[in-house]
């Protein structure tokens, strides 16, 4: 992979966004509270810049720019990208840097459906302008579309969304995929469960696959995404994959303050009792969600990720011992 490729994938991001009218915003890169997700861990960021009986923050490198996005969202900002580094602890691999380019879009007043329009034009759009800049690339690539109940029910035997429980999982798990999981006294979160059979049993079939967009989430996944009112099992979320590696994360945004109040608490304490720390209170989050977020969709993907499947090539990570690498 190389530089150039990776700023012709830029400059055909930034003309896609463009073309549909979207404004670029960026956001602050260092910030209070970086992200709640649970396994995902922040790089803190330390000051010389201390005086004697100032209080010192806890500040952060973003995991992610969702959450001032939001808050553009609550002053009436209706379609937005942003295009920046964002930094998460974590080993290097081929899939995987401490910092990487990331790209988040998001729609006021829009249903989490056009997002996924917007995703597959921009795959196809970016192709197209690194072809016609003498850049190798694929052809076309064909797109599978499956709920995660489809795909248990075709590779696990596992009517997953009759199993809500951690227990209730772990024990269709012993009985239908003993060799998967030993048995353990402790009840794990009911999401280890989930990723142990996805990752295993389900994502290694996407590597025989260009495109696969998984849809409609088990309603324990939502995270930050709204759950479908006809069918309150499921999450209105989706993940493409590119060749077997996830691309994107695509929410229908909850914007309900007290609901979202709830689940961070809950990844909180997860965080809390796996990882042994905690994260100040999203307050720019809270704070946008309490002035008032329209019904909207958003979605993060990797740049990188977009190039290395649009090219085949992968990204050959020489200086993960060094300080600093920011291209390829």
């Amino acid at each position: 992979m190389s530089n150039l490729s990776l700023f012709r994938t830029i400059q055909g991001i930034r003309l896609f966004f463009a073309k549909h009218d979207f404004l670029e915003t960026p956001t602050p890169p260092v910030v209070n509270n970086p992200g709640m997700e649970v396994h995902l861990h922040p790089f803190s960021v330390s000051s010389t810049y201390l005086q004697k009986g100032i209080k010192r923050k806890n500040l952060y490198l973003h995991t992610s720019p969702e959450f001032h996005m939001k808050k553009l969202l609550s002053e009436g900002f209706t379609k937005i990208y942003n295009l920046s580094y964002c930094f998460r602890d974590e080993p290097s691999s081929e899939t995987h840097r401490f910092q990487f380019l990331m790209l988040e879009w998001y729609r006021a007043n829009t249903y989490y459906e056009k997002i996924k329009e917007d995703a597959l034009e921009l795959i196809e759009y970016v192709r197209l302008h690194l072809r016609d800049n003498d850049i190798d690339v694929r052809t076309p690539l064909k797109s599978h579309h499956y709920t995660v109940s489809e795909l248990f029910d075709k590779y696990t035997n596992i009517p997953i969304l009759d199993y809500l429980e951690p227990s209730d999982l772990k024990d269709i798990i012993l009985k239908n995929h003993p060799k998967l999981l030993c048995a353990h006294n402790d009840i794990w979160p009911w999401e280890d469960y989930f990723h142990l059979v996805f990752l295993n049993l389900i994502e290694p079939h996407f590597k025989n696959k260009e495109l696969v967009i998984v849809d409609e989430f088990p309603a324990p996944l939502a995270a930050l995404s709204t759950l479908k009112k006809n069918k309150p099992k499921v999450c209105e979320r989706f993940e493409i994959y590119i060749d077997g590696i996830e691309l994107c994360n695509c929410f229908n945004e909850l914007t309900n303050l007290e609901d979202q109040k709830k689940r961070i608490l809950a990844e909180a304490k997860q965080k809390k009792d796996l990882y042994g720390y905690e994260l100040p209170e999203p307050t720019t989050l809270y704070h946008a969600l309490e002035k008032g977020i329209p019904p909207s969709a958003g979605i993060a993907l990797g740049v990188e990720r977009l190039l290395m499947g649009l090219t085949r090539k992968e990204y050959k990570n020489k200086d993960s011992d060094k300080e600093n690498f920011f291209y390829t």
